[in-house]
């Protein structure tokens, strides 16, 4: 068995073959977005040291940043206590990991006061120009 074979052996992937994972930014610990790997996932992201992931709606590897150009260089990747999550210390290029336009997918947050969501992180590129597929 491989080093390689090892390491992916030890995730408690799901009845679908993925586990959970988090982006995180390695400098200023600000949590940038939430996606899925697959075993090919992490294995391309372990020998990359670039964040890929699994794209569920396209079933397939997605290379963060392939349509973008704001890849995710991986710094560290951790496992969390249960071996079901992992956690990615990135390094984001060109500051936005959101397809909305914005440096992180967390941009909505939920107000007690008016019992709604509210965006509270602005658009820092407009989407338009960044995928113009």
């Amino acid at each position: 068995m491989s080093v390689m074979s090892n390491v992916v052996n030890r995730i408690a992937w799901d009845e679908k073959g993925l586990v959970p994972v988090i982006a995180q930014d390695a400098n200023s610990g600000n949590v940038l977005m939430f996606a899925w790997m697959n075993r090919e996932a992490l294995e391309q992201t372990l020998i990359l040291k670039r964040a890929v992931y699994f794209s569920r709606s396209r079933n397939r590897l997605w290379f963060k940043g392939e349509e973008s150009g704001h890849v995710q260089h991986v710094k560290a990747v951790r496992m969390d206590c249960d071996q079901d999550v992992l956690l990615l210390l990135v390094e984001q290029v060109g500051g936005i990991a959101c397809h909305t336009g914005r440096n992180n997918c967390f941009f909505e947050e939920y107000d007690w006061d008016k019992q709604d969501w509210h965006v509270v992180a602005p658009v820092l590129k407009n989407p338009d120009d960044i995928y113009k597929s």
